[in-house]
C-alpha cells in the first residue's frame, strides 16, 4: 500500500521532471516562447493545488478510495490529450486538467497515511513514502533525456499516460478504504466550510503547512529554472542537465532516508529546523556566488545540491507536524497543505523566468526568500506553546 501511495504522490515529479529536458525544444516546436512553455508548468501546479483543495474536503465526506480511482482515470485521459496538443494553448489547458486530476492522488495519499498513523510513526511513513516516491525525480529526468531524442516530447507524454494507467491499477489493487463511514463528516458546503474553518484556526497547523509549502516553493524555483540555468547559462547539454538533476534528486532521496532514521532519536520539529536552516544557508551562498564569483559550475552545482537535498528534511517533517494538529479533518488539512504547496509553485514558476534565459539570480533569490519565510513560519506561527 505504501508503494502504491508513493506512486500516486509521484504525479508531480513524473509530470514535470520527465519533460523538463525538452522545454527549449517544445518552445520551438509549438512556436512559443520560454515564458509560454513555462506556463505549462504553472497551470499544472495550479491544477494540482485546485484539485487538492476540492478533493481533500470531499474525501472527509465520501471516503478516500473511489476518489483516488476516479482521479487516476482522468489523469490518464488528460495525459493523452497533452501528447496530442496541436498548440501551446491546448497544452496549457490540458496540463491544468492533468494537474487537477493528479492532485487527487497526492492529497489522498497524505490523508490515507494520516488515517493510519500518528506522531513519529506518521513522520516516518511520510519520509519513507517520499523515499519510494523519490525514485521518480531521480529516474524521470534521466528517462526524459534518453527518450527525448527517439520519441520527442510528445512521446514523453504518452509514457506519462501509461504510467497513469499503472497508478490506477495500483490504487485499485492495493489501496483500501481507510476512512470508515462512521468517521465521515456530513456532506454540504456548510460542513466543508466548517472543516476549513477548523483547520485554519489552528495556528501551529498554519505555520507547519506554510513551512512545507515554502520549502517546496524553494525547490520548485530550482525545478522550473534549472533547464535554462544549466543549459543556457552554464552551457550544459540536455543529457548533462538530466545527470545533474538526477544527482540532486539522489541527494533528496538520501536526506529523506537519513531523516527517517533520525526520527525517534531527535524531535521532528528540530529535524525540520535543521532542514530549513540548511536550505536558507545554501541558497544565500548560491546567490552571493552568482553575484561575486559569476556562473562557475564548480561552485553553483554543489550549492544547488545542498539546497535541494535539504528539502528531504523539510517536507515530510512539516507535513507530519501539520497533520497532527488537525486529526478531525485529515482530508481537509491535506488539501490546505497541497493547495498552498502547489499554488505557491504556480506563482514561483513564471517569476524565476522574468530575468530571461541568461541569468540564474531570480532562481537563487526565490530559494532564499522561500526558505527564509519557511524558517519564520516555524519560529513564529508554529512556535511551541509556553503554557
Amino acid at each position: 500500500m505504501l508503494f502504491a501511495l508513493a506512486l500516486l504522490s509521484a504525479t508531480a515529479p513524473l509530470a514535470t521532471d520527465m519533460y523538463l529536458p525538452g522545454l527549449p525544444i517544445m518552445a520551438e516546436s509549438l512556436g512559443s516562447t520560454t515564458v509560454g512553455v513555462q506556463l505549462t508548468l504553472t497551470t499544472f501546479m495550479a491544477g494540482l493545488g485546485l484539485g487538492q483543495l476540492l478533493v481533500g474536503p470531499l474525501s472527509d465526506s465520501w471516503g478516500r478510495r473511489k476518489l483516488i480511482l476516479a482521479g487516476t482515470v482522468v489523469l490518464a485521459i488528460s495525459s493523452a490529450i497533452c501528447a496530442m496538443a496541436p498548440t501551446v494553448e491546448v497544452l496549457i489547458a490540458a496540463r491544468l486538467i492533468q494537474g487537477f486530476s493528479g492532485g487527487t492522488g497526492i492529497v489522498l495519499a497524505r490523508a490515507v497515511i494520516a488515517d493510519k498513523a500518528k506522531g513519529n510513526q506518521a513522520a516516518k511513513l511520510f519520509s519513507l513514502m517520499m523515499i519510494i516516491g523519490g525514485v521518480a525525480p531521480v529516474a524521470a529526468p534521466l528517462l526524459g533525456g534518453v527518450l527525448l531524442g527517439p520519441i520527442g516530447w510528445r512521446g514523453i507524454f504518452w509514457v506519462l499516460t501509461g504510467l497513469a494507467i499503472v497508478m490506477a491499477l495500483g490504487a485499485l489493487l492495493f489501496v483500501p478504504e481507510t476512512l470508515p463511514p462512521e468517521k465521515r463528516h456530513g456532506g454540504g458546503l456548510k460542513i466543508m466550510a466548517g472543516n476549513f474553518g477548523y483547520v485554519l484556526s489552528k495556528r501551529r497547523f498554519v505555520g507547519y503547512a506554510a513551512a512545507m509549502a515554502l520549502g517546496f516553493g524553494g525547490m520548485f524555483s530550482y525545478i522550473s529554472a534549472s533547464p535554462f540555468v544549466t543549459q543556457d547559462v552554464l552551457g550544459l547539454s540536455p543529457g548533462q542537465f538530466s545527470m545533474v538533476f538526477a544527482v540532486n534528486s539522489v541527494g533528496l532521496v538520501l536526506s529523506n532516508a537519513i531523516n527517517a532514521r533520525l526520527i525517534g532519536r531527535f524531535e521532528v520539529r528540530k529535524l525540520l529546523l535543521v532542514g530549513v536552516t540548511t536550505m536558507f544557508t545554501a541558497g544565500t551562498l548560491l546567490l552571493l556566488a552568482m553575484i561575486v564569483v559569476g556562473y562557475n559550475a564548480a561552485v553553483i552545482l554543489p550549492l544547488l545540491f545542498v539546497a535541494v537535498s535539504a528539502v528531504g528534511m523539510t517536507m515530510g517533517n512539516a507535513t507530519a507536524l501539520a497533520q497532527a494538529q488537525v486529526p478531525k479533518a485529515a482530508g481537509t488539512g491535506s488539501a490546505v497543505i497541497g493547495a498552498s504547496q502547489f499554488g505557491l509553485a504556480a506563482v514561483v514558476s513564471p517569476l524565476v523566468g522574468l530575468g530571461g534565459e541568461g541569468t540564474g539570480i531570480p532562481m537563487a533569490v526565490s530559494i532564499v526568500v522561500c526558505s527564509g519565510l519557511a524558517l519564520t513560519a516555524i519560529t513564529v506561527l508554529a512556535r511551541e506553546s509556553t503554557s
